[in-house]
């Protein structure tokens, strides 16, 4: 029998308050931890990192613009001086709901509300050769490969004699027209005619295309038509060569092949498509949606699993405005969390829950420098203004105060200088035999 079957997580204190494990440290599960911070519950919050990541400016890590501490907070230093809440970090396998217990790979952890907060992770949609070739960037170190990736393609292709030969490491394809593939083709356009050229003149970096792809008629589909039009028109405007209506088919790590259109030559495609809920197990198949969702219920309760939560990506909770579920973006989980806060007060007091509600506050994405699209309930607007707007709400969003001003400082002096100093590619160690064979033995 594996050992996390049968020790217990090792120094949880014992308690007689209600306890609440969350399996989760994204925007739900922190939020719902923080919420309950210093209540009459004992919290105990699982995550496989020490870190909250926060996911919106990944595509600025990846392009050089951030580094990787800035939009990362350590999740014990949040908690400092909270008598409730414990943080361990470690792998949730399953959960057994007859016996309330969760197993992870430090020992199982018996609870009296389960809350899971996993997230979602990136969708190949069955594509092997894609998810083995392509890179994702779902977490900081995946956006920080990117970044090393990119920059090592130039140091390679400064050494190659003929521009022919230096196409497939310059230029970057990106799948997926929603935010993250926005911005990051932005992001890359500002860099190729602006920055790299400078690193590298002896490269002509008119010969590099940067090509985004998406399957449906439109960019950022659930935003205002303005939205898409003018992301569509500073897109190209940027240079970014836009390809809507089109499927990708494969990838061999040299060529991205495009159903009825020329292969591109590529290696480095930047897969941001679609998403899929992550699992743990201990859930019945019917349970699930079939896009791999949770149904929940109004009160974010999984339906014939009594007191177990799930919040955010991982749920799928249909309701009147949203008959095919809410959309999968951080405001929908940090609400619920909210309301879920709210309402474990009111189970343990005896009164009545509080029905779900979901406040859509607008969505925005920003198009490179100075350029954005904002949609608000009560107006729209795009341009520089929309810009400032994007950089003061993703401020105010990041945890820390020491974050806010690193991030302010880089953003103020990319806009001054427009040269970004985070352009280093830092690759790990080479592994010793002795050390390799010591990794493999504790595996």
């Amino acid at each position: 029998m594996p050992d996390f079957l049968s020790q217990p997580l090792p120094n949880i204190p014992k308690s007689d308050l209600p306890k609440v494990v969350i399996v989760g440290a994204g925007f739900g599960g922190l939020k719902l931890a923080m919420k309950l911070r210093n209540t009459k519950f004992q919290v105990v919050l699982l995550d496989k990192h020490n870190y909250h990541q926060f996911q919106p400016l990944f595509y600025q890590v990846a392009t050089a613009g951030l580094e990787p501490s800035a939009i990362s907070f350590p999740l014990r230093k949040i908690f400092h001086g909270s008598n409730n809440v414990i943080f361990r970090m470690s792998q949730v396998d399953h959960f057994d709901p007859k016996i309330k217990r969760v197993y992870t790979d430090m020992g199982y952890l018996d609870y009296d509300y389960l809350v899971m907060a996993m997230g979602a992770d990136t969708n190949y949609f069955g594509n092997k050769n894609i998810e083995e070739t392509s890179s994702p960037m779902k977490t900081v170190s995946e956006a920080l490969y990117i970044r090393n990736k990119i920059i090592s393609n130039y140091e390679r292709a400064i050494n190659i004699e003929k521009a022919e030969d230096r196409k497939s490491l310059m230029n970057v394809v990106i799948v997926g027209g929603g935010p993250t593939g926005v911005e990051l083709a932005g992001a890359m356009a500002d860099l190729r005619n602006n920055v790299l050229p400078k690193d590298y003149p002896e490269l002509n970096f008119h010969n590099m295309k940067i090509v985004l792809i998406e399957a449906g008629p439109e960019l950022l589909g659930p935003m205002s038509k303005e939205s898409k039009e003018s992301a569509l028109k500073y897109l190209r405007n940027l240079g970014v060569e836009v390809m809507l209506k089109t499927m990708v088919k494969d990838y061999n790590g040299e060529e991205v092949i495009l159903a009825d259109k020329e292969a591109i030559q590529t290696q480095t495609l930047l897969w941001a498509a679609g998403i899929k809920p992550n699992r743990i197990g201990g859930l019945k198949d019917e349970m699930y949606a079939p896009n791999g969702r949770i149904f929940v219920d109004d009160f974010s309760e999984i339906k014939d699993c009594p007191g177990v939560y799930a919040l955010g990506d991982i749920s799928l909770m249909t309701q009147e405005e949203y008959p095919k579920g809410h959309p999968q973006v951080a405001q929908v989980a940090i609400q619920q969390a909210v309301c879920l806060a709210h309402n474990l007060h009111k189970i343990e007091e005896g009164k009545e829950k509080k029905v779900f509600k979901y406040k859509d506050l607008g969505s925005m994405a920003t198009v490179g420098r100075k350029l954005a699209v904002v949609d608000l309930p009560f107006i729209k607007f795009q341009g520089i203004l929309a810009w400032f707007t994007w950089l003061f709400v993703h401020l105010m969003a990041i945890l820390g105060v020491k974050n806010k001003v690193f991030i302010f400082l880089d953003w103020s002096w990319n806009y001054l200088s427009f040269d970004p100093s985070l352009r280093l590619l830092i690759k790990p160690k080479a592994v010793r035999p002795s050390e390799q064979k010591a990794l493999t033995e504790e595996r």
